[in-house]
């Protein structure tokens, strides 16, 4: 069953101040990249992205191109896309991408849709290194999707098993955003809300490509939700909150 990216969003919003963004569970791995989890916690002030204007939130906007949908059945990350942007401000120069090492044979369909090749993923850098990597080029921003569930089911997944510590770290979903500035208009896929807003759909299904495009919604949609009066992310959750 769906969730609708309003409730979704209003779940991650309403957190503990307190919370830990990575706790460490039993048991380590590298323990180098579990302090600098532990120092990227230290970064991060648990509710301070809620009361930042929107017009100066920093974001990071990224996609993940996977195996499948399941984690928990074994479907993998395969590559990693990220752009930052300051307020509406989209950062080309600030991106990262890698692609992650995969032993298993892709399915036939991931390599259409993707365009990645089983030989391409041989001599990539395991999902550890590239995970690090990709927190460090985060560090204490939002994370940004659209459509985000996907993406956060497998970075829980990943944290757990190869960190051993739990993904806390806020992720806003585009979706929500659309559908706040857009309620009678009812669209889901990523290029169909691009198309909407007249952006051209380039590298659909490429994990920077993606990130790319979806930041330029963000961009739209972060000046259309402050013409609606919305300031942070904290008046979105406060108004919304009072209609469920």
């Amino acid at each position: 069953m769906k969730i609708d990216p309003i409730i979704q969003f209003m779940k991650q919003v309403q957190g503990k101040v307190g919370s830990s963004i990575y706790a460490p569970l039993q048991g380590q791995t590298n323990p180098q990249h579990l302090a600098f989890l532990r120092r990227l916690e230290k970064e991060m002030k648990a509710g301070e992205s809620l009361s930042v204007p929107l017009k100066d939130l920093n974001v990071v906007v990224f996609d993940l191109e996977t195996t499948g949908f399941y984690p928990d059945q074994g479907d993998e990350i395969i590559s990693i896309g990220a752009i930052k942007v300051k307020g509406s401000n989209i950062q080309h120069n600030e991106t990262y991408y890698s692609l992650v090492r995969c032993d298993r044979t892709l399915p036939a369909e991931i390599i259409e849709l993707t365009g990645i090749k089983n030989e391409d993923l041989k001599n990539a850098p395991d999902l550890q290194q590239v995970l690090i990597e990709f927190y460090n080029f985060v560090r204490g921003n939002v994370l940004v999707a659209h459509h985000s569930n996907h993406e956060k089911n497998f970075l829980q997944h990943t944290n757990r098993k190869l960190f051993r510590s739990q993904f806390k770290h806020r992720i806003v979903d585009t979706s929500f955003l659309f559908k706040i500035a857009e309620p009678n208009i009812n669209l889901v896929r990523l290029e169909d809300c691009c198309e909407y807003c007249g952006i051209p759909v380039i590298e659909r299904h490429h994990a920077l490509g993606d990130a790319k495009l979806t930041a330029q919604l963000w961009s739209i949609y972060l000046n259309r939700i402050q013409d609606l009066g919305y300031k942070t992310l904290h008046d979105l959750y406060e108004r919304l909150s009072h209609k469920f």
